[in-house]
């Protein structure tokens, strides 16, 4: 979980981490553990027949973030949350040590039950061996809560995370400064003991290069007075001209200790995340203290991952380690102390700076080491150690303004997450370093929302997933289930985030003690098979947008495609520099990495980062030429004509990097624009079009996935982030969808929530590409499959389907082509084979409303202890559907709710009558029955459910049951934490409508 973070310098060079990447692209195809860890990409056809949709495996399922009390939990209560997450259709969890919501951290006892104590063991133990039984998978996290950190290193370690403080004093010109070292502006942390002195230097003030917050320096003034320092004390007299600045630089530890600690005895301190000590502290821990022999044994049978949190080091000054002059000094051939004025920080902000260009070369090329620290030592390190093991390392890579694109694709599964990251573009940052390395999965920590605890809905669950699974996502963490109980917690149990400082914190702690859990197997269900689809198959993306910058977690996106390209049907991913050294970085036919997401061009612009500034390294641009000659088209926006390279260039390196940029310009199938309105017209030109083409703009999102030769689209009416206004509105439009196959070739519609495949009746097709009707209510998700007739078993074959009609539906049916009407008429169908057929449709019953409802209500109450829940039974008769909110007896009420009518149908209903019952407003979760069968799961964000072959002439009893969060009975039984929440409108609202259709057979 990500707190956001300002914004500090930037990086845009390229870094070198061929090895590290290498060595990634290389694992991506040797299996490691289950194939949960995403480590072997699914290239080719693969058999889809049978269950495959209906009936995921637990491989794909969704996980849960388990959130224990540190080690003070029982063996056999965590088996038994092992069976309930089984249960309910969930194919893992993640175990971590997180519990923000208990204040007095005594009552844990961290001395016997800390994280990594005997205790914390045994639930390890439990959990790995139940789990096994189950089919699950289990994931640990490489310490307790975020950053990783080590029981017993000490802020002054030298494997502990570092700091680069500064102090400074002004002297006038020509005045002599005599005395102490300037202390640093910031005080040490309370348990730092221990600091070393790097370096002493004067600069000239230079009023011109100042900004609003940054004092100017003069760069070439830059004076090291580090050896006139004695016993701590300096003199030095100031040039006649100009004002100086003194500035010491000192190096000591953070303490900075991991989220709401002490999670263990002794104490655990984040570690240096940039040097090889670093990492050997975390790896050594665990193969001293945590991997006994029967852990080890079962950690390498369930074949899961390690898991690390976003990168969150928490400094009021700059992030630091040891080796970073002597490595910045090797990769740049300067020194970087003359540099440190334009990177010291004081509470994330930057406190001197030189003339702009020279400040934005430098900061680049200290963050791009920083950054190569990062992957090599901490990731790479962190990776080869865990698949020494058997088990892969799954990672959050953000936070840091370090090449989380990069990262991604070192990784065995790169993680982002709905709570800090701000649209789209940050998902597909990482889904491109994942592709081009060839693996399999982007996981995402899933609906963390702030102050929602008990009252988040699988509704906007839904929403905020369904878009970024169109922008790469397909491992679902869900945030959280929560450990049953804690020392001193309230009804309905320990909650990992509520109470948050007094009131109601982060949700959710999902489980049985949600009202909603009854139903969650459908959401389990529908969240499968999403991800059995977008794990299937190669991935495809029109453009790749080559990022300058390649950190993520900032919500910039890219020119034109973000704002017009992705309305229009374009996907694209992010690049950064070191994914060009990969394997998968070769052109064939006009496409990069053609094995993989098969780019149809690259997309390349100034530096979103630093006010757009065309820059590219001399390395990459040359790069970038042989892709070109190769015959990849590219479209650069912006004077590449007149770049800059990113970092402080050496002798001549700019006019080298023009130069060759002169040569990638002149080639044909390479087009440079100024305009980023032009992109699109730029693409055209080149012959480019994307895999999907919506007939009008929308927020359609589409995903495409390529399996041998059948076509996977995955389609969502989303948008870029839950914060993104007007709101998404109903669509309803064609879509054009690019084919694969080039034989026969008939569409698939994939529903998520029931699993059936059904071929579609109406579609119109051409030698590129097949047009389908899209209708989607916002935040709905469908799937079009575009494969050989009979693929899923269906029986149509190659049957001729309808490629236009005034019916209200045209489908396919045991009995081949029909219409289907809600009112009475002949209907005209044109068929594929050039043939028109009429269809006439008698008399049909009007919508009936139902006026008259029993409502039986489980309402759910605190019970005897924290985790007991006693339930209190109403009825009510109800002849207005209203929200519980405002039904007196049910104003406070959580639970579930049963809503029974009976509806009478006329004696002429026959076999080809059906309806659709509309259920209008209803939260949250629901279940529909008729005449005593449950019929299958329905679209949460569209509660329409057809009854067709359920209903009957006379009376048809038809019982909706609803489930609620538990917000309104908590506002009413804890009103201290949970009252200052409004209280919801829960329960079957409606309007409630039965719309009969008519469904008849097309006679050609």
């Amino acid at each position: 979980m990500q707190k956001p973070i300002p914004q500090r310098g930037g990086i845009s060079r390229r870094t070198v981490l061929a090895a590290s990447l290498a060595a990634g692209a290389a694992t991506a195809f040797t299996a490691v553990g289950s194939t949960d860890a995403g480590a072997v990409p699914l290239i080719g056809r693969q058999d889809l027949s049978g269950d495959w949709f209906a009936t995921p495996p637990r491989s794909v399922r969704p996980k849960f973030r388990w959130w224990w009390p540190d080690g003070l939990v029982d063996p056999a209560e965590i088996a038994r949350e092992i069976d309930q997450i089984a249960d309910a259709g969930f194919g893992g969890a993640e175990i971590a040590a997180v519990h923000h919501s208990i204040k007095d951290k005594s009552v844990l006892d961290t001395a016997h039950h800390g994280w990594g104590s005997t205790p914390w063991r045994d639930g390890v133990e439990a959990a790995l061996r139940q789990a096994a039984r189950r089919g699950l998978t289990i994931d640990l996290t490489l310490g307790p809560s975020w950053p990783v950190a080590v029981p017993g290193v000490t802020p002054d370690d030298d494997t502990a995370a570092q700091e680069l403080a500064y102090g400074r004093a002004s002297v006038a010109a020509g005045t002599t400064y005599q005395g102490p070292v300037p202390e640093p502006v910031r005080e040490a942390a309370s348990a730092v003991t221990r600091r070393s002195l790097l370096a002493v230097q004067a600069a000239r003030v230079e009023p011109a290069n100042a900004t609003r917050k940054e004092t100017g320096l003069d760069l070439a003034s830059v004076r090291d007075l580090t050896t006139t320092v004695r016993d701590g004390a300096l003199t030095w007299t100031a040039p006649a001209e100009g004002d100086w600045v003194l500035i010491s630089y000192w190096q000591r530890g953070t303490a900075q200790q991991p989220e709401s600690g002490p999670h263990s005895s002794p104490a655990a301190y984040v570690v240096d995340h940039f040097s090889p000590a670093g990492t050997a502290a975390v790896t050594g821990f665990w193969e001293r203290a945590l991997l006994t022999g029967t852990v080890r044994r079962l950690l390498q049978a369930a074949g899961g991952a390690f898991f690390e949190d976003s990168i969150e080091l928490e400094t009021d000054s700059l992030v630091w380690t040891s080796a970073l002059p002597d490595v910045f000094e090797q990769r740049t051939g300067r020194s970087l102390l003359a540099y440190l004025p334009a990177l010291v920080l004081d509470k994330s902000n930057q406190v001197f700076a030189f003339e702009a260009q020279i400040t934005r070369q430098i900061r680049h090329d200290f963050w791009e080491t920083v950054s190569h620290l990062f992957n090599t030592h901490h990731v790479t390190a962190l990776r080869d150690w865990a698949h020494s093991l058997g088990m892969s390392l799954r990672s959050q890579p953000y936070g840091l303004q370090t090449d989380a694109i990069a990262s991604a694709a070192i990784l065995d599964i790169a993680e982002g997450e709905s709570l800090g990251f701000k649209n789209l573009d940050d998902y597909r940052c990482l889904a491109g370093g994942r592709d081009m390395a060839g693996h399999t999965v982007l996981s995402c920590e899933s609906g963390a929302y702030n102050g929602s605890a008990y009252s988040t809905t699988w509704d906007r669950f839904l929403r905020t997933m369904g878009g970024a699974y169109a922008a790469g996502v397909n491992q679902t963490v869900v945030h959280g289930f929560s450990y049953a109980t804690a020392p001193g917690v309230s009804w309905p149990g320990f909650a990992a985030f509520s109470p948050y400082n007094g009131a109601a914190g982060y949700g959710e702690s999902w489980g049985p003690r949600q009202p909603t859990w009854r139903h969650v197997r459908d959401i389990a269900g529908y969240l499968g098979r999403v991800h059995q689809v977008l794990q299937t198959g190669t991935p495809r993306a029109d453009v790749a947008v080559f990022r300058q910058t390649g950190y993520t977690a900032t919500g910039i996106g890219a020119s034109w495609f973000t704002a017009t390209g992705v309305p229009l049907g374009w996907t694209h991913q992010f690049l950064s520099g070191p994914l060009l050294d990969l394997p998968a970085a070769r052109v064939s036919g006009g496409r990069l990495a053609p094995d993989g997401p098969a780019y149809k061009a690259l997309f390349v612009e100034g530096d979103f980062f630093y006010g757009s500034t065309p820059t590219l390294a001399l390395d990459d641009a040359r790069k970038l030429l042989s892709l070109a000659r190769a015959g990849l088209p590219m479209v650069l926006l912006g004077a590449f004509d007149q770049a800059f390279t990113p970092g402080v260039p050496d002798q001549d390196e700019t006019d080298a990097l023009r130069e060759v940029l002169a040569r990638l310009l002149a080639l044909p199938h390479v087009t440079a624009v100024t305009d980023k309105a032009a992109v699109g017209d730029a693409l055209t030109a080149l012959g480019i079009t994307s895999d999907a083409r919506y007939a009008t703009p929308s927020t359609l999102l589409n995903a495409h996935r390529v399996s041998g030769d059948t076509d996977f689209y995955y389609l969502c009416n989303g948008k870029h982030a839950e914060t993104v206004k007007p709101p998404v509105a109903t669509i309803d439009h064609d879509v054009t969808l690019r084919r694969t196959r080039r034989g026969a070739t008939v569409p698939y519609l994939l529903d998520p929530w029931t699993g059936q495949a059904t071929r579609i009746g109406r579609y119109t097709e051409d030698d590129d590409g097949m047009t389908v009707r899209v209708t989607l209510e916002p935040g709905q998700a469908t799937v079009i499959a575009l494969g050989r007739p009979g693929l899923f078993g269906d029986r149509n074959g190659s049957r001729p389907h309808a490629v236009g009609s005034d019916a209200d539906q045209v489908l396919f049916t045991d009995r081949g082509l029909a219409v289907r009407v809600s009112a009475p008429g002949t209907y005209t169908t044109r068929l594929s084979r050039g043939r028109a057929a009429t269809t006439t449709v008698p008399a049909l019953p009007e919508p009936v409303t139902p006026d008259r409802w029993q409502l039986d209500v489980e309402d759910w109450y605190p019970g005897a202890d924290a985790t007991r829940t006693d339930i209190v039974r109403r009825t009510l008769a109800l002849d207005t559907l209203l929200p519980w909110s405002q039904i007196p007896e049910l104003a406070d009420s959580a639970g579930i709710g049963r809503y029974r009518t009976t509806v009478v149908l006329p004696s002429d209903w026959t076999s080809a009558h059906g309806a659709y019952l509309e259920l209008g407003q209803v939260s949250d979760t629901f279940r529909v029955a008729v005449n005593g069968t449950r019929l299958a799961p329905a679209d949460r964000l569209h509660p329409v459910v057809d009854l067709g072959g359920h209903l009957r002439r006379g009376d048809n009893v038809i019982e909706v049951e609803v489930a609620t969060p538990l917000i309104n009975r908590l506002r009413a039984a804890q009103p201290a934490v949970f009252g200052a929440t409004a209280r919801q409108a829960y329960g079957l609202a409606g309007p409630v409508r039965l719309v009969p259709y008519a469904q008849a057979v097309v006679r050609p």
